[in-house]
């Protein structure tokens, strides 16, 4: 899979995500990355952030939030799974809602929970 249509799965996953939640969000955007960082290799996103939840009166003129997609953990998991297409478009939904979940301030416990980890 080329790098164009992984990030078109990442965009399409992000657009199935109810608007009601997306007016929500903010001060966050979402990249796709070739590879994680080396410490943790099989790592399929990251959210790099101030949660919602923990945001104050202080919050104001920071940077965005940032949510990192990593295409190559996930094209490599989806393929020793023997995956095809669409094992890669579940993952990369699942992933992007775990990673915009933590935006919102739902830690790892609770996404496990509910199936999102």
């Amino acid at each position: 899979m080329s790098r164009e249509e992984f990030e078109d799965l990442v965009s399409q996953a992000l657009d199935r995500i109810p608007p009601e939640l997306t007016r929500l969000m903010d001060n966050v955007a979402v990249f796709v990355e070739d590879e994680p960082p080396p410490e943790e290799p099989e790592l399929l996103g990251l959210y790099e952030g101030t949660p919602l939840t923990e945001r104050g009166e202080w919050y104001a003129g920071v940077l965005p939030d940032r949510i990192s997609v990593y295409m190559g953990p996930t094209l490599r998991m989806c393929a020793r799974e023997g995956g095809d297409r669409e094992a890669v478009v579940e993952e990369v939904e699942i992933t992007v809602v775990h990673e915009i979940a933590h935006h919102f301030g739902i830690d790892d416990e609770r996404l496990h929970a509910l199936g999102y980890a």
